[in-house]
């Protein structure tokens, strides 16, 4: 019998694997670095925003994490590339609704896409740091504040 959870875990590894937009970028508007100390894990978001400031044209990220961290992040710079910054706004909401939501009830995939697949995240508590990491990471790219975000 086909299980959902298994096609989840699949997208996960895949994006663990073989992250997308896993670079640095020489023409980057912004940077911010990550750091999630209870694991280890460590990134950084580059990002390029088009003249007005509004529109993320081009994201990228480097790092060593758990799966989930690199997945999230993989899955976050797909999502990301093309939205204007008000849209990933709402989308870091949307995400980190699901990803700290009651286990027990139902996901509101909504706009949410594959991120959806992180979905399980919320059943490890622990795991949810992991998961939104990179977003962190991306609130920080964005405001240009030079500070490091932490999940702790």
């Amino acid at each position: 019998m086909f299980d959902l959870k298994d096609l989840y875990r699949q997208v996960i590894v895949d994006h663990n694997k073989s992250p997308r937009n896993f670079r640095d970028m020489s023409d980057a508007t912004a940077h911010a670095e990550g750091h999630n100390p209870l694991c280890g894990d460590r990134l950084e978001i580059w990002l390029k925003l088009d003249a007005s400031g509004a529109t993320i044209e081009d994201v990228s990220f480097k790092g060593t994490g758990c799966a989930i961290s690199v997945a999230s992040a993989s899955l976050m710079t797909e999502a990301l590339r093309g939205r204007s910054v008000a849209e990933f706004e709402a989308l870091f909401g949307k995400f980190h609704g699901m990803v700290t939501s009651d286990p027990t009830l139902a996901v509101d995939e909504t706009g949410l896409g594959k991120l959806a697949v992180l979905a399980g995240v919320r059943e490890f508590p622990s795991r949810v740091k992991c998961a939104s990491l990179c977003w962190h990471t991306m609130q920080r790219a964005v405001a240009g504040d030079g500070t490091v975000a932490h999940t702790e």
